[in-house]
């Protein structure tokens, strides 16, 4: 068709043509230039923009890497799409600030650095070195071009440098080491009890104003979240290598042609005495070795066994242990030296002394394997396995580009791509953000069903392989959509009911164990205050202390120390909403080391870690608190 077109496109109405596409395509160059800066932005730094799209790219990355770390887990839904955006959003800013900085301060980073970062990247690779072709599909998938991923990594590289500037520069001084060993080795006396939820259940339900006034004040409490349903194609190699038939005639013309690799390699029974020279060794030093080695050479063609001579003088402990035997041994396994004399030996003649980097060896082979093809029969399950995968992977790769070229042409339907490729157009139930299971759990296969051009557009989705070297591929369109919809009060009056008495029980909890840990302090009897609540003694304890509740160890080592006539008392929520009331009797500081070596220490090493970044998140904020910064995107709570 092409070659058609341009055949007939020839002389002065090739050049009508072309005078016609110019005139819209110059103007609409023109407007571009006006619309410079039109774009949406999402927040504005000291002069400098971030626009929506770039937002969006990095929200998109962003939300496929936690689905790749957390699966289809309860975390990966609590990370909502208005906060996850918020977040990115600073940290945006933060990568904005950091860039000025380190301009400021020059550091660079070399284009060999930026290289050897991506080459070593382990998602690039591919048997353990770079693919270029796998770099580029996933830099496509991101919607990144090669020089913007170079940058991304340039900019990560020269933040690290500043991190290790300001890590580099941090010290500890021996006051510090001193207050921390103190308090890291304190250990407290502590006695606590619990107040439990279960004890202060109401007595009647809620009415209905309460749970219809709980409801509209918590909607997004009992929202079902958007949804779709998706018809899709999935090419899968190893399904494809199920369907592949290989005749026997084809499986034994393979064993023919191959038969080097079924052949199992001559193996001896080798066993040696080693005694050791040193790499530095001089003449007289390595003579003195090999007097020796000929000696207990000579008592064993005398008559004495290899085995036992082995046992009492080789310097290799592994096999002197076991008279010197390395089991059996294949060609290609030892060194140059040793192993062409001990494949050169008959069996049971003892070598002369063979000189090797470790020393000088005695050898002797005690049985010889000759060489064997193995039958037929015995490798026909590989030789099907294997081209088996070998046709399947290659149809896969046929297939896939094919596929992808029919979900383009036709844009609307996958009927057409399925039919004439014999696959099998699937469909899938209801499915969020967070995924379904199979190829519907991959974050790729879900950013694509989401993405405005599958979901809002409603056309075929590219060609997608969520995983690299999985050979599985997926082209997927939005069937059926459902917006995110608040349930009916009456489908959630149950929970509604469940979730006010749990509010009035835990409120009631807390109000009692407040009230008693007020009478405490103000003198009151334990006694008369709690009761017959049961109270845990645990004694001196370090903030380590792995039988108590660690909300109580965080209480109690954050109260105050108690004084003559005072009570340090205070109250500590437990994960299961309990409350206890924790009092301190009694406090006893860690064992200072006066003489530490501040430079070798490795307490002292952590604590400098631990300071330096302080001092970088203190930078951090102070960099914002100076920076001119107008957020258009809502944000949340400070985070720097």
């Amino acid at each position: 068709m092409l070659q058609t077109i341009r055949t007939r496109t020839q002389g002065w109405v090739a050049w009508v043509i072309v005078a016609l596409i110019s005139i819209p395509f110059a103007l609409w160059g023109i407007q571009s230039y006006f619309d410079v800066g039109s774009e949406p932005v999402a927040a504005t730094i000291n002069g400098i923009e971030i626009s929506n799209r770039d937002l969006d790219r990095r929200v998109q990355e962003t939300r496929i890497k936690l689905r790749e770390q957390l699966g289809n887990s309860d975390k990966f839904a609590t990370f909502e799409d208005q906060r996850l955006r918020t977040e990115v959003l600073e940290n945006l800013i933060q990568e904005l600030l950091l860039r000025d900085v380190t301009q400021q301060l020059g550091l660079r980073v070399s284009d060999q650095d930026v290289q050897l970062q991506i080459l070593s990247e382990p998602a690039f690779q591919k048997d353990g070195r770079f693919h270029r072709e796998t770099y580029e599909r996933m830099l496509q998938l991101q919607g990144l071009t090669p020089v913007q991923f170079e940058a991304q990594v340039r900019q990560q590289m020269t933040g690290t440098q500043l991190i290790r500037a300001v890590a580099g520069s941090e010290f500890v001084t021996r006051a510090e080491f001193s207050q921390y060993q103190r308090l890291i080795q304190q250990q407290r006396e502590l006695v606590y009890t619990q107040f439990h939820t279960a004890d202060f259940a109401p007595a009647t339900p809620p009415d209905d104003a309460a749970s219809g006034a709980f409801y509209n004040t918590n909607t997004a409490r009992f929202q079902t979240p958007e949804q779709v349903k998706l018809d899709y194609i999935l090419l899968d190699a190893s399904a494809l290598a199920t369907q592949t038939v290989i005749s026997d005639d084809e499986l034994r013309q393979h064993y023919t042609d191959n038969p080097a690799r079924f052949i199992q390699p001559e193996r001896r029974q080798i066993s040696h005495l080693l005694l050791k020279v040193a790499s530095d060794a001089d003449d007289a030093a390595a003579n003195e070795v090999l007097t020796k080695l000929n000696d207990i050479r000579a008592r064993i063609l005398a008559g004495e066994a290899f085995a036992d001579l082995a046992k009492q003088f080789s310097a290799d402990a592994g096999s002197a242990a076991q008279g010197g035997s390395l089991g059996d041994v294949e060609k290609g396994v030892m060194v140059p030296a040793f192993e062409q004399a001990a494949f050169a030996l008959p069996v049971g003649e003892v070598s002369a002394p063979v000189r090797t980097q470790f020393g000088y060896h005695l050898i002797v082979v005690t049985a010889i394997t000759p060489p064997v093809t193995k039958p037929f029969e015995e490798v026909r399950e590989q030789l099907l396995a294997e081209l088996r995968k070998q046709r399947s992977d290659a149809q896969f790769y046929e297939l896939g580009e094919r596929l992808a070229n029919l979900a383009y042409e036709s844009p609307d339907r996958l009927e057409p791509a399925a039919e004439a490729l014999g696959l099998t157009v699937q469909k899938s139930d209801w499915l969020a953000r967070t995924g379904g299971t199979g190829i519907l759990s991959q974050p790729k296969v879900l950013a694509a069903a989401f993405s405005e051009e599958v979901l809002t557009e409603g056309r075929n989705s590219e060609l997608i392989e969520p995983e690299r070297d999985s050979l599985q591929a997926v082209v997927v369109r939005v069937a059926e959509h459902r917006a995110a919809d608040v349930k009916p009060l009456a489908e959630v009056r149950d929970e509604i009911i469940a979730a006010i008495n749990a509010e009035k029980s835990s409120a009631a909890t807390e109000a009692a164990a407040s009230a008693a840990a007020k009478q405490l302090r103000e003198g009151a009897d334990w006694a008369a205050v709690l009761g017959n609540a049961k109270l845990e003694t645990p004694g001196l304890v370090t903030r380590q202390a792995d039988k108590i509740p660690a909300e109580v160890l965080e209480t109690a080592f954050t109260l105050p120390l108690p004084t003559d006539g005072a009570v340090s008392v205070g109250t500590a929520r437990l994960a299961q909403g309990d409350v206890a009331v924790v009092r301190l009797l009694r406090v006893q500081d860690g064992e200072i080391t006066a003489n530490a070596d501040l430079k070798t220490t490795p307490e002292a090493a952590m604590l400098a870690q631990v300071l330096a970044r302080q001092m970088y998140a203190e930078m951090l904020k102070d960099m914002k608190r100076r920076a001119d910064i107008e957020r258009t995107a809502p944000r949340s709570e400070e985070h720097f």
